[in-house]
Parts: C-alpha cells; sequence; structure tokens
C-alpha cells in the first residue's frame, strides 16, 4: 500500500504508447510489492502488454469498474521518478503536446523502457595489474592515451568504471582493449559505493587556476549570490573564458552541497569537457549521451538520481536526469539547433533547463558567444540578466575577418587563390591552417556530361552525394546507398563527372596541392569509428596536423591554439535562404568558425569566400560585430512579427500516397479556423521544404499566434478534434511546438 494511508481503488498510469492521455487500472490482485507514484508496472493493454509509470492515485474513474484491468507487475521497489521530476516530465510532455508516457519515458535510459530490472550493483570496472604497476611510464610514450589510462587506474586501485575513464580521458574502449591485450590492466568488478569514490579525482590546486578577468569575475559574482531562481545570459565572445565561469560556478555549487547539470549541443564536446571538468572539480562526474552503451549510460543515471554524482554532463536527454540536490544548470552554446529535438518528443532542452531550473529553484546560465534572438530578446524584457566577456582571455587577440571576392575567379575545387595562398604561408610559417565546408562527400551531384543525367534520389526529392572513397551514391535525406556506377544508367555514357565539391574532394585538392603536409579531415565519415573524433582533435591540439578541413562538428567549443588562419569556402546559401532564421544561423556559424583562429599568443586571421561582399548582414556582421547584426535582426523580426515576437507551432503530415498528407492538413485548417483566437493565424497548408523524403510526400501547416497562452490554448482545443478525423490514422502527423526547422 502507499505510504500512509490505505491501497487506493484505482492507478493512473501513463503507458508507453504514442497515445494521449493516462490510462486507469485496478490495484493488483497477485502478491507484488506495493505500487507507488514513479514505479514501472506492466499492464495489460489492448492485446498485449505495456510497461507504463504511475502517475498518481485515483478514487474515481470515467470507466465502469467492470471494464478496468489489473496491474500485473510492479516491476520496481522505489520509485524511479519522485514526484517533483514527474512532474517537470509531464509539464514537459504538456506544453509540447506530447503523449505523456512517450514523454516520461523519455526520461529513463533505454533499457528501463522494457520491463526489466534496474542494473545490479555490481559495476563493471578495471583495474592495473602487477605488470601494469611495474611498468616504467615512458614505455608508453607513442600511445598517450593508453599512458593516460595505466596512470589513472595506477592511481585507483580499487579500479575505475568505464564510464569514469570515459569520463576522465574521453572515450576509452579501444585503448583499454589495448593494454588488455598487453596484460597492463584486467577487468574487475566494483560495488556502486566503490566506483563513487574512485571516481573523485583530487582537485586541481587553487594555484593552477588561471586568473579570472574582471568581467569573469563580476559573472560569477552575480550567478553565486543569486537567491533562488534567475536566468542568466552568459554572452562572450569566442575564447573569452566561458568555461573558467562555469567552472567557477560549478565549485560554489558543490561546495554548498548541490548536484551541477552541464547541456552541451553535441557528444563530440563531451570528452573535451569532461576531460578538463575532471581534472579540475574533485566530485564524481559522469556523461550522459548516446554515443554510450545502453548498461553504461544506465549506471551514471543510476549514479545521478541517487545523488552519487555530483556533477552531470551531458546532451540535450541529460535534462531529464533526476537529480535530486539539483543547484546549478548551464546550458553551453545556447543557441545551437542541436540542443532541439526534431522527432518524437520535439522538446528544447535549452528552454526545458529554464523551466527546470524555476521549478527547482536554482540559477540557470545560458552561455553562447552567438545568442540566440529568443535570449536576447528575453534580457530585453527583463527576464535574464546579461552577462558580458567582451575581450579574449590572456594575451589572445580577436581574429581579423577579412572578405574575398570570387566572382569571375578561377576556383580550384571551390578554393580561390588568395585563400590558397594565404595557406600556403601559414603553413611554411609554422602555423595550423583550419579550412572550413559545411559538405561531406566528394561532390553534391553526379551527372553525365553527354545527356545531362543526374544521380537524383528515388526517394527525395533531392540529389544523391558522391562518396567517392566508399565508391557509394548516398542520400544524406533518407540514408539511401547505390554503388557509384561506372557509365551512366539512362545512356550508358562512361562519361560521369562529380559537380560541385565536398570535404572529400577538397581533401583530394589540397593533398595534391601541399604533398607531405600532414592533412586531418574531421566529419561525419571520417570520425564513424568509436573515439576517431577525440584522437584526431587531440592529434590536431599537440599540433600534428598543420592542415584541418572540416565540418560544422570542428567549429564547435574546440580550442585548437596553433590555428592562425581559418577559410570559410562557402556560407552564401545562409544570406538567401528560405527559412526566416537562416541569416541568424549563418552568422551564429560564420562567428563560431571565426573562433577557432588566434587563440592563443600567434594573431589569427579569417578568409570568407564570397560572392556577396556587399551584402548589408555580411557587412553589419564584419564592421560591427555579432551584437549589431543582432539587434538589426531583431528589428526585423519584430516588424514582421515573426519569433521571437510571436510564437509558433508546425503542423506536420506525410503519407506514401500523393495528395494525403494535404488532404489532412485542409481538414485541420477546417477544423481550427473557428477556435482561432484573435492575434491568431493559420498559414498553409504548403508542401514541406523537401516535399517527397523518404518515398513520403510532406506538408505543414503553420500556426502562430501573439502570445504563448493564446497558442497553447488553440493546440489544447484543435488536437483532440483532429484525433477523430477519419485520415488521422491513414498518415503519420505530428505538432512541432517552437519549431526550428520548417523540414
Amino acid at each position: 500500500m502507499p505510504p500512509g494511508g490505505p491501497e487506493p481503488a484505482f492507478w493512473r498510469v501513463a503507458v508507453a504508447a504514442p497515445l494521449a492521455g493516462l490510462f486507469d487500472y485496478l490495484p493488483p490482485t497477485a502478491p507484488v510489492p506495493a505500487p507507488q507514484p514513479g514505479c514501472r508496472v506492466l499492464v495489460p493493454f489492448g492485446r498485449g502488454r505495456r510497461v507504463g509509470i504511475i502517475v498518481a492515485a485515483a478514487s474515481a474513474s470515467d470507466q465502469a469498474p467492470e471494464r478496468l484491468k489489473a496491474i500485473e507487475t510492479v516491476l520496481d521497489a522505489v520509485p524511479l521518478l519522485d514526484a517533483g521530476h514527474a512532474a517537470f516530465v509531464l509539464w514537459a510532455a504538456a506544453y509540447y503536446h506530447c503523449p505523456p508516457g512517450e514523454a516520461l519515458f523519455s526520461a529513463l535510459p533505454a533499457r528501463l523502457r522494457r520491463p526489466e530490472p534496474l542494473a545490479d550493483d555490481g559495476h563493471p570496472g578495471w583495474r592495473a595489474t602487477a605488470a601494469g604497476l611495474a611498468l616504467p611510464p615512458e614505455t608508453l610514450r607513442r600511445a598517450p592515451k593508453q599512458a593516460r589510462l595505466l596512470e589513472l587506474l595506477r592511481q585507483a586501485p580499487a579500479g575505475l568504471a568505464p564510464e569514469d575513464l570515459n569520463a576522465r580521458a574521453g572515450t576509452a574502449g579501444a585503448a583499454l582493449r589495448a593494454l588488455a591485450d598487453k596484460g597492463l590492466i584486467e577487468r574487475c568488478r566494483m560495488d556502486l559505493a566503490d566506483a563513487a569514490h574512485a571516481a573523485s579525482p583530487p582537485a586541481e590546486p587553487p594555484s593552477q587556476r588561471p586568473a579570472l578577468t574582471t568581467e569573469q569575475q563580476a559573472a560569477v559574482e552575480a550567478v553565486s549570490s543569486a537567491p533562488g531562481f534567475t536566468g542568466f545570459l552568459l554572452d562572450g565572445v569566442t575564447g573569452s573564458g566561458k568555461t573558467e565561469v562555469y567552472l567557477r560556478l560549478i565549485e560554489y555549487a558543490l561546495e554548498a552541497g548541490r548536484q551541477v547539470l552541464v547541456l552541451v549541443p553535441e557528444i563530440g564536446l563531451t570528452p573535451q569537457l569532461a576531460g578538463r571538468f575532471a581534472r579540475r572539480i574533485g566530485a564524481p562526474l559522469v556523461l550522459l549521451h548516446s554515443g554510450l552503451a545502453e548498461r553504461e549510460r544506465e549506471l551514471a543515471w543510476q549514479r545521478a538520481a541517487a545523488g552519487r554524482a555530483r556533477l552531470v554532463l551531458g546532451t540535450r536527454s541529460a535534462i531529464f536526469t533526476p537529480l535530486p540536490e539539483l543547484g546549478l544548470i548551464v546550458v553551453d552554446e545556447e543557441h545551437d539547433l542541436s540542443l532541439k529535438q526534431q522527432d518524437g518528443f520535439r522538446y528544447s532542452a535549452r528552454d526545458l533547463a529554464v523551466r527546470r531550473a524555476q521549478l527547482t529553484g536554482c540559477p540557470v546560465v545560458l552561455g553562447s558567444a552567438t545568442p540566440s534572438l529568443e535570449s536576447l530578446r528575453n534580457v530585453r524584457l527583463g527576464r535574464y540578466r546579461h552577462l558580458l566577456l567582451t575581450k579574449r582571455a590572456g594575451n589572445a587577440r580577436p581574429p581579423r575577418i577579412l572578405l574575398t571576392d570570387i566572382r569571375g575567379q578561377y576556383l580550384e575545387t571551390g578554393l580561390g587563390h588568395t585563400l590558397l595562398t594565404r595557406m600556403g604561408e601559414e603553413i611554411e610559417a609554422g602555423n595550423q591552417v583550419l579550412l572550413f565546408l559545411n559538405r561531406r562527400g566528394f561532390s553534391p551531384v553526379l551527372t553525365c556530361h553527354d545527356c545531362g543525367w543526374v544521380s537524383d534520389c528515388s526517394r527525395c526529392d533531392t540529389q544523391m552525394t558522391l562518396h567517392r572513397g566508399r565508391a557509394q551514391l548516398i542520400c544524406h535525406h533518407c540514408g539511401l546507398m547505390r554503388p557509384q556506377p561506372v557509365q551512366c544508367p539512362y545512356c550508358t555514357s562512361p562519361d560521369l563527372r562529380p559537380l560541385g565539391q565536398g570535404t572529400e574532394r577538397v581533401e583530394d585538392t589540397l593533398r595534391q596541392r601541399f604533398p607531405g603536409i600532414p592533412l586531418a579531415r574531421i566529419d561525419r565519415d571520417s570520425t564513424r569509428r568509436k573515439g576517431e573524433l577525440q584522437r584526431l582533435l587531440e592529434a590536431a591540439r599537440r599540433g600534428e596536423y598543420p592542415l584541418l578541413l572540416g565540418t560544422q562538428m570542428l567549429a564547435k567549443g574546440h580550442h585548437l591554439p596553433g590555428i592562425t588562419l581559418v577559410g570559410i569556402m562557402e556560407l552564401d546559401h545562409g544570406l538567401y535562404g528560405s527559412d526566416f532564421r537562416a541569416a541568424e544561423r549563418m552568422a551564429q556559424l560564420l562567428v563560431q568558425v571565426a573562433g577557432r583562429a588566434g587563440r592563443a599568443e600567434r594573431p589569427g586571421t579569417v578568409l570568407v569566400q564570397t560572392r556577396h561582399p556587399n551584402h548589408p548582414l555580411l557587412v553589419r556582421l564584419l564592421r560591427d560585430g555579432y551584437g549589431a547584426f543582432a539587434e538589426a535582426a531583431l528589428a526585423e523580426r519584430a516588424e514582421a512579427a515573426l519569433p521571437p515576437f510571436s510564437h509558433q507551432a508546425l503542423l506536420r503530415a506525410d503519407s506514401p500516397d500523393e495528395g494525403a498528407a494535404m488532404a489532412f492538413l485542409q481538414a485541420a485548417r477546417a477544423k481550427a479556423q473557428p477556435l482561432t483566437p484573435p492575434g491568431a493565424e493559420l498559414w498553409g497548408p504548403a508542401p514541406s521544404g523537401m516535399e517527397r523524403r523518404a518515398g513520403r510526400i510532406r506538408a505543414q501547416l503553420l500556426l502562430q499566434a501573439s502570445t504563448r497562452g493564446s497558442l497553447q490554448a488553440l493546440l489544447r482545443a484543435l488536437l483532440p478534434r483532429l484525433r477523430t478525423l477519419k485520415t488521422a490514422g491513414r498518415l503519420r502527423w505530428s505538432i512541432d511546438v517552437d519549431p526550428q526547422e520548417s523540414l
């Protein structure tokens, strides 16, 4: 029975299914542990059984008792989600209009979404063998990752858990296996208490910490003295020391006995930050992201939920991690699109971080060198306090950003003469060069020179990209793969030619242009193997690659002190994109990429190739900085009544049948029209930006309102009516509140 009273007549259960609402069940008839809110249960559902989470007790039900079924099994002896945390997740489900079961199970590790028990207390770990303890340190000087791991294990006789080693040395699986093959380490079992104790490295002594600048000190004092919930926007130029501010604030929170949650947009950023945090913070730290094995992630989740992990570093889904003593939330790169979940439970981790801080009563810090217009608008409205870091830390100076006009120029695989010349000069001087092109593969199109055939995707309204290294044509939207043809499939001509360039093709050109110069290409294709991204970045930081070529994953947050020249090949599409956010994204990306240059003593230069050197947005950005650009963009948004001066939801539908999605959305518009309050508008329906994707025809209807409340009221009235439409069950449809992409 529930503590303090008789067993209720009914239990209200959120079932792991994409269905709106909660379901009432009778108490279990078999002698099983007493249910409690927050526990998982196994319940009969339809013709089968489903896992559910008990949300609340109920004394009455809308259903007749004889129609209700009983809970079959209680899967957990104690709740996995306490009442406060469950309320936060259910609030998010209501705001984003996601089924409550889908939202609650998003807050659990993947294995716990199935009827399986919690992972046992026995914790797999690694420890040094006698041979490993006796090995002279210099023996592994050519394998620095292995040397680092062995040294960590030498300092922990009881062993260390894999997630702790990942947190302190980056992704460690391959290096651990290599050490085991050499007989230097061995597997062991630890209990969670030992694991938690071993996960607490000695804190870096205060004498080794950099002195804070005046601006950094003011930011630390403002946040650390905030009473309860306060939202802060830490607006700092690249290289200004935002991470040092985070570290000081984390130390204050930990000293006060609180837990800390740090969110980052990309998995690739977690090892670098985790290593820095682990060296500095003398407290147990865990990582939570999709790159971890299921068991590893679940054990890290357990340690966070039990309060044993004091610092949690994760990607967007970590916002749902239970933290009983939460005292600070930090969202790094708060502007980044990756913080928005684009399918299923479509939430914004940044916005939920603010809401969670409100409910918890703790400060939240949103950090960025290029803040989103939404956050800057919240500063204007007094919802956030604005903390500015206007100068780079140490002696680093901001890079010079220069435009190079490539109109009418001969381009060597997209590279202009000015950029190639400067690259050669910097490499000859012993510096590093970073070249940015946000397009992977060899070429975005393969065409027949004789008949004009192009490599269209048979399932999408786009072309398949040539990946010559894999001898494949790949659609980057639906994943369709085909072997690279040796002749035209239409006219059989062998004269097939690539059009345009991706990182693979530029790599080939650079290796010919700069023979013998070590080059690292960093994109999703070159870093597919686990740990490869971290290996390449560490080698780049050591200066082993004078030439770096990469996509957006190389532009975010990485500290590469040897880079003195950044070349940006193609950003013009952002000046004329159909999405009203295109210019904002372009400006953020340009500033973030430019921030990789000149981060140490040597000054940096950024060369931006463009065919539109006089475009007013580009000129304002480079002449007056991102702040002035954002002010102009906010003025344009206000005049057009676009977010953040209005609020949107996007109703999407797709079907393999021509016209089905559009017909559903036309019926949805007819349902919405009489419900639309003053100040709200319906735009569409219209075909999606890419109408055919993965063989399905897609369309969308935009709902916009002047206030958040009126939009939510419209959605609450509309969505139940949409579920009654006969066509609703014959296609896929979804609602995206506060959409960030039109898709």
